[in-house]
């Protein structure tokens, strides 16, 4: 007891460390433009050789249950559904048939490459080791090729893959490892479990996003709101696996849902409280991943030495696996470039460019997904050791070319985002909202509020001057009318931005931007107003006690 209880403090201590170390590290290789998972790695790999570091060992069922929904969950609160839904045959392409493809291409090349050193090595074996390798990670492209250094096409093709290839993936390797388990099943059954695990995850999605939206539009208190949306993966992904489903899919789709509608059921102080609680949490757990399986390594060596493959036979599969890994994407995407090209003309309406199709087959990097997942492996599975190793190097291979994503699309002349062109969007969008401010202000102003406070925020309006900073200050000297008013208008502002985003008139990108602006606002006129109704309230009163005389 007394040791259990003595052990519980250094852990502590060691987790708290490795966070302000996670957070030290990347906020360094930020600075100096280096690649922040590949110095994690590095620097979980020095680590774990020093004599005093603990051995780090990822328990499965903590990677499965406790970070890959919050990591999903995460990533696709920030994808656009309208993104998603106007390209949703070019990301379903990449995201769900290359995906399948991958896990084949790769599945087979494994079986085959290992099994020439180890003779016991399965197909489905090789299978769940391709669907660990198949999903790219959208978080380490955007990282690695400079943020904001993509067009903008491509920049939503690689985030909306990465996202969605996740669950297509951890499907394929729930399948195949069930294969594994069962040797005797046959792939029948894993056809049908697949298909189990898409439709039960789809309608469990569905059916909890469903009711989380309704209890969250009930709550008003943003730290409520925000408690609510941190269970929200777990809360989906827990029953869609109880039933089979894949509960990775479900927190997906509950992501992209809830990121759509907040706007319709959460205040603007849960939507900033939300925005920075779960970009919080995605940067830890992201980069936490990248450092851990640093401080694995030695394990992971270890396990890898007790197989019978060769230093140098073992470094020919791997980089044969790798080979085939790139091949696989590059043979599909340039395939789906023809198709879009010289295929129907509904097709070719949505075509890409074949440097564009370079970029994207090019842009194949793999991440957290793969790195968590190669520790699902049932320790069974033929050469468990060394196919954890062949992840690990695999991964740290493709992060090494995705340094060169950057300087591949400044060669090929790719268009990047126009700074003055978003600015310009902004302003037409702002004139949009500007126009419905006004009528909402019209026709809610009533005879008694002041004529000099009705022309004040229709001039504000119009020339939108420095409204966070005019407001906030003379929010302490307006009336209860200003408040009433001014929040009116900016409900219209937000509608006629939902109503533009709903006919695709603008980039997303401009949509957030105009939306958090607004959401800002909101919340500083909002907690000025309470601040200064409390300074107008009456002390308490407090109640007089009468002493007994004697």
């Amino acid at each position: 007891m007394e040791e259990t209880a003595s052990a519980f403090p250094v852990a502590v201590a060691w987790t708290v460390g490795g966070l302000l170390l996670v957070v030290a590290v990347t906020g360094l290789a930020r600075r100096v433009g280096w690649s922040a998972p590949l110095v994690l790695v590095a620097v979980g790999v020095g680590a774990a050789f020093l004599p005093f570091t603990p051995e780090v060992r990822l328990d499965p069922e903590v990677v499965l249950v406790g970070v890959l929904p919050a990591l999903l969950f995460a990533a696709a609160l920030q994808t656009s559904f309208l993104e998603v839904r106007t390209r949703g045959d070019s990301i379903l392409t990449l995201s769900v048939g290359l995906v399948l493809f991958s896990v084949v291409v790769i599945g087979f090349a494994t079986a085959w490459l290992v099994g020439t050193a180890v003779p016991g090595m399965t197909i489905a074996a090789g299978l769940a080791f391709g669907a660990i390798l198949a999903p790219t990670d959208a978080v380490s492209v955007g990282a690695l090729a400079g943020s904001g250094r993509l067009p903008r096409r491509l920049g939503s093709l690689l985030e909306g893959e990465g996202l969605l290839n996740d669950a297509t993936a951890l499907v394929a390797l729930n399948t195949a490892i069930a294969a594994i388990s069962h040797p005797g099943s046959g792939f029948g059954n894993a056809f049908g479990d697949f298909g189990l695990a898409v439709l039960g995850g789809i309608g469990a999605g569905v059916v909890i996003t469903w009711v989380i939206v309704r209890v969250r539009r009930r709550l008003k208190a943003p730290v409520l709101d925000t408690s609510i949306s941190l269970a929200t993966p777990y809360v989906t992904y827990l029953p869609a696996a109880q039933i089979h489903g894949s509960g990775f899919l479900a927190v997906v789709l509950a992501g992209i849902w809830l990121g759509y509608r907040a706007p319709s059921f959460q205040s603007a102080e849960s939507r900033i409280a939300e925005r920075i609680n779960w970009r919080t949490v995605s940067f830890l757990l992201e980069n936490a991943v990248f450092l851990l399986i640093g401080l694995q390594l030695p394990g992971i060596v270890a396990a890898a030495a007790e197989t019978d493959i060769g230093f140098l036979e073992g470094a020919l599969i791997i980089a044969g696996i790798y080979v085939a890994m790139v091949v696989a994407r590059f043979a599909w995407v340039l395939a789906a470039t023809a198709l879009y090209r010289f295929g129907p003309e509904r097709l070719r309406e949505r075509r890409w460019d074949w440097r564009t199709a370079f970029v994207i087959s090019f842009a194949g990097v793999r991440g957290v997904v793969t790195l968590a997942a190669v520790f699902l492996l049932p320790e069974r599975t033929p050469a468990f050791g060394f196919l954890q190793l062949a992840a690990f190097v695999i991964v740290v291979l493709s992060l090494l070319q995705g340094l060169g994503t950057g300087p591949l699309v400044r060669l090929l002349r790719l268009p990047l985002p126009n700074p003055e062109q978003d600015r310009m969007q902004i302003r037409t969008l702002i004139a949009e909202a500007q126009t419905a401010a006004i009528d909402r202000l019209e026709q809610e102003r009533t005879d008694e509020d002041p004529e000099e406070l009705v022309s004040g925020l229709r001039n504000s309006a119009r020339y939108r001057v420095a409204i966070g900073t005019t407001d906030e200050q003379g929010m302490t000297r307006m009336p209860d009318q200003y408040a009433r008013l001014r929040l009116l208008m900016l409900d219209s502002e937000r509608q006629a931005v939902l109503e533009a985003r709903r006919e695709g008139r603008y980039e997303e990108s401009v949509i957030n931007a105009v939306l958090g602006d607004f959401d800002s606002i909101e919340t500083a006129m909002k907690r000025s107003y309470r601040r200064d109704a409390a300074k107008a309230a009456p002390p308490p009163v407090r109640p007089v006690r009468l002493r007994r005389k004697g």
